[in-house]
């Protein structure tokens, strides 16, 4: 019951947040909102879902992880710039194939979003043990840094089974 009431009062919280107009009208929306939303979600949890994912991650390593990943993210964001607003636009664009060592299908959608979070880069398509990976500005560079973000990906996992 506690769970329940903690989700509804975050949903509301949310609501606020997002909306940012704190008038009698819209705070009783959202309140409302966040009730149905806690009711549907709870039928669901009884009646259709059995199947469930259980999430083994490590907190520290997954901040730290998500820290890092910005950091590549605005480094990417300036390489992407550079190539396009480069007068003779050196764009080199190449499908590779990049093998993934993770255990839990939660850390390769993690290790795959990684990747088309990163500009310049985009997971095409999921294959046993590897992702085909098209990117923008191709260079010998990207596997390395490639396989660190798997590596890190791989660290947050905590105990998989």
């Amino acid at each position: 019951m506690l769970r329940t009431i903690l989700t509804a009062l975050t949903l509301f919280a949310l609501w606020l947040l997002m909306s940012g107009v704190y008038k009698p009208m819209i705070i009783g929306f959202g309140v409302v909102s966040a009730i149905i939303s806690v009711i549907v979600v709870r039928r669901m949890d009884n009646a259709a879902d059995t199947d469930r994912l259980e999430i083994r991650l490590g907190v520290f390593a997954t901040i730290a992880y998500w820290a890092w990943l910005m950091i590549e993210i605005a480094k990417a964001n300036w390489a992407v710039t550079k190539l396009i607003l480069s007068p003779s636009m050196p764009i080199n664009r190449h499908m590779f194939r990049i093998p993934y060592s993770q255990k839990t299908d939660l850390g390769q959608a993690i290790f795959a979003n990684s990747i088309t979070l990163t500009p310049g880069t985009i997971s095409v398509e999921v294959e046993e043990g590897e992702f085909l990976i098209h990117a923008v500005g191709y260079s010998s560079d990207d596997l390395d840094a490639l396989a660190e973000m798997d590596s890190r990906v791989t660290a947050i996992e905590g105990d998989s089974k």
